[in-house]
């Protein structure tokens, strides 16, 4: 039993010995190689907000209100090209509020054109039984600078991933410490 502990003991801390045993010279290399991984996944980012000529090019949609097309954990794909005038009645578009914290994806049911020109949007949740004027906060249309893009693909659950990383942060963390442990352990270099 007491050789038994001892063996799980030396199990558990191995990765951590195997840590130790690397110089330092090879912890900063593979530290600076998980730097760089990171900052990969951001020039990316950046790359596609400029291509896509939006702040957000993918968003996950986060509840029920665009079913039964779109469902929750859906990827959409965004884009600005065109900006507002691209824009019809039945595209799907995503929006910010200043009340709220999360972009909301809806499809257009109106648009409005004021005597100066201005455009202003009504949207509306797929399964959601009226128009959004009660989520605008007193507005009763969206402004042009309140849309970050309009929708122009999606893949279907592959955002799920997103939605449980963010509900439950143990999950998150979990993952990227595996991802840290595993690029400083990597010793193939």
């Amino acid at each position: 039993m007491k050789l038994d502990i001892q063996l799980y003991l030396i199990e558990m801390f191995a990765p951590i010995q195997s840590l130790m045993s690397m110089g330092p010279r090879l912890i900063i290399q593979n530290v600076t190689q998980f730097g760089l991984i990171v900052a990969s996944a951001v020039i990316m980012w950046k790359a596609l907000c400029i291509l896509f000529l939006t702040e957000a090019p993918i968003v996950v949609i986060l509840s029920g209100s665009m079913e039964p097309g779109f469902k929750r954990g859906d990827l959409m794909f965004l884009t600005n090209k065109g900006g507002v005038d691209n824009i019809q009645i039945g595209d799907i578009i995503v929006y910010n509020l200043p009340s709220k914290g999360i972009p909301i994806i809806h499809r257009v049911i109106e648009i409005h054109k004021d005597t100066k020109g201005d455009v202003r949007f009504l949207t509306k949740g797929d399964n959601n039984p009226v128009d959004d004027r009660g989520l605008y906060g007193g507005p009763l249309w969206l402004k042009p600078h309140q849309i970050i893009g309009k929708s122009y693909a999606h893949i279907p659950y592959v955002g799920m991933i997103t939605i449980a990383l963010t509900d439950y942060p143990i999950l998150k963390w979990t993952v990227i410490g595996l991802l840290l442990i595993s690029v400083l352990l990597n010793k193939d270099q």
